[in-house]
């Protein structure tokens, strides 16, 4: 089965094209990002969602908006100083599309910090500054795939040393390829764990109210021929308490074992935005650890993930969106149980109309919920203090 890639980004032509999310699962198409203002409105209308993703394709739409006017030679590139401010006020609005996620700030951030140490230098002109830019994004996409793929072995190789023997997963949200440049995060940790067979299997929560895991998430599942079931948000509890049968009769491999999440922003202090519904599997995990239950919590993160200048969740803003993503829901015609091929995809209210809505995006895990945060550079565990240290693998 191919390789599921949901940014392509060709480094000879300088084009980019992503996967669109809102089509999916049930349409699978690229829609192409030549400028900026493509980049924003694909993050702002989660055709690309997912933290690493998003800051992946906000920085890959600023290359290939600067390479088309290298190409056409534009005027921007009379003077470095010019070229600068013009970079400088695409990455301002860029940032905008999404605020919780505080990989794209950093992403804007590290290229806006390029651009001013290119134009400091005596040699600088607007094309070497574009072309520094272009460069680092291009490293960016690079970088984000090794250390996804980093992170599903650094998590795996912890959680199988704790669980030698086969073992059930709970996760939340999309964090594998479509989330980011390629493998995931939490699901790359899933996704290292079959593959060395200590996977029993996965299940997976719907994420209301925009179903990021039965649109996503069972979308690469299905992809990869990975064991897994979907269930709504509201069945974690019990399921925990009582798995289902699934591949094996071995009562201790269908036990749920690790619930593994990601992160759109790491605070200083080990607490952790995510999708919401998070929080209430952290505290679901801290009853039945309580009761005996052998079960960790662990947050997948890349480190471009974590916020040193927020001290704790308290301080981190929290996404609200649209209200129609409560009350509507969006798919092909089914007739007599059977998705009909080709159907037109409707949208249709499932509340009652006039009802007051609240959507926050996030929700925020106190650290002291948190069991480990696994990055590409190892696993943070914390200790009977409350604090994260490495840990050697």
């Amino acid at each position: 089965m191919s390789k599921l890639q949901a940014i392509k980004y060709d480094a000879e032509k300088k084009t980019l094209d992503i996967l669109d999310q809102l089509s999916l699962p049930h349409i699978s198409q690229y829609v192409p990002i030549k400028n900026v203002d493509d980049g924003f409105d694909a993050i702002k209308t989660m055709t690309v969602r997912g933290a690493p993703a998003i800051a992946i394709v906000g920085a890959l739409s600023l290359a290939v908006e600067l390479n088309s006017i290298l190409v056409a030679g534009s005027e921007t590139l009379n003077s470095a100083a010019d070229t600068a401010n013009y970079i400088h006020e695409r990455l301002q609005y860029l940032v905008k599309a999404r605020p919780t996620a505080v990989n794209l700030s950093q992403a804007t951030t590290l290229l806006g910090q390029i651009v001013d140490d290119e134009a400091a230098t005596a040699t600088a002109s607007g094309k070497s500054i574009i072309e520094k830019v272009i460069a680092t994004a291009e490293q960016m996409l690079a970088d984000d795939v090794a250390d996804n793929t980093a992170i599903g072995e650094h998590g795996a190789d912890w959680i199988s040393a704790l669980y030698p023997g086969k073992f059930s997963v709970v996760t939340i949200c999309n964090t594998g390829s479509l989330a980011t440049a390629g493998y995931g995060t939490a699901l790359g940790i899933i996704r290292s764990l079959h593959l060395r067979n200590t996977l029993e299997h996965v299940y997976a929560l719907e994420t209301r109210p925009y179903n990021q895991g039965s649109r996503l998430t069972a979308y690469e599942l299905v992809h990869e021929n990975i064991p897994a079931t979907l269930i709504s948000d509201s069945m974690a509890a019990s399921l925990i308490r009582a798995p289902p049968r699934g591949t094996s009769d071995n009562d201790d491999q269908k036990k749920v074992k690790l619930i593994v999440v990601g992160a759109d922003r790491v605070a200083k202090n080990g607490d952790t935005a995510n999708k919401i519904g998070t929080y209430q599997l952290a505290v679901t995990a801290q009853f039945y650890k309580s009761q005996g239950h052998e079960l960790k919590f662990v947050v997948a993160a890349p480190t471009t993930s974590i916020d040193l200048k927020t001290p704790s969740g308290d301080a981190i803003v929290i996404e609200e969106r649209p209200q129609h993503e409560l009350v509507q829901v969006k798919g092909p015609e089914v007739i007599d149980g059977q998705v009909q091929s080709g159907a037109a995809h409707r949208t249709v209210h499932i509340a009652a109309p006039g009802i007051d809505v609240w959507n926050p995006s996030f929700d925020v895990t106190p650290h002291e919920l948190i069991d480990a945060i696994v990055t590409e550079k190892g696993v943070a565990v914390k200790d009977a203090a409350g604090n994260f240290n490495l840990v050697d693998l």
